[in-house]
């Protein structure tokens, strides 16, 4: 339901950016409600994913699906982040 994008950032916390598209999400409501979704999920997961920059993209699907779901698909993709502090981008 989302890409994200990783990569070192040199410092000590964790930097998100959100390119939620009005091409994917056509009413502001629900880009704010995946904009509401993405930086909560984020923030509990701040600590884990120090030292990079994270940039988060929304797909067409995920303007329908519950916010139980696209937080499990965040859960999903911060466990994946993980590994790129040591490693690069994913």
């Amino acid at each position: 339901m989302f890409t994200i994008l990783c990569s070192d950032n040199g410092r000590q916390d964790a930097r998100l950016g959100l390119a939620i598209s009005r091409k994917n999400c056509k009413l502001a409501v629900g880009r704010n409600r995946l904009k509401r979704l993405v930086r909560e999920s984020f923030r509990q997961h701040k600590n884990e994913l120090r030292g990079l920059d994270v940039v988060v993209l929304n797909q067409p699907d995920a303007r329908h699906a519950s916010n139980q779901a696209l937080l499990a698909s965040l859960e999903r993709h911060w466990q994946q982040c993980r590994p790129a502090q040591t490693g690069g981008a994913e």
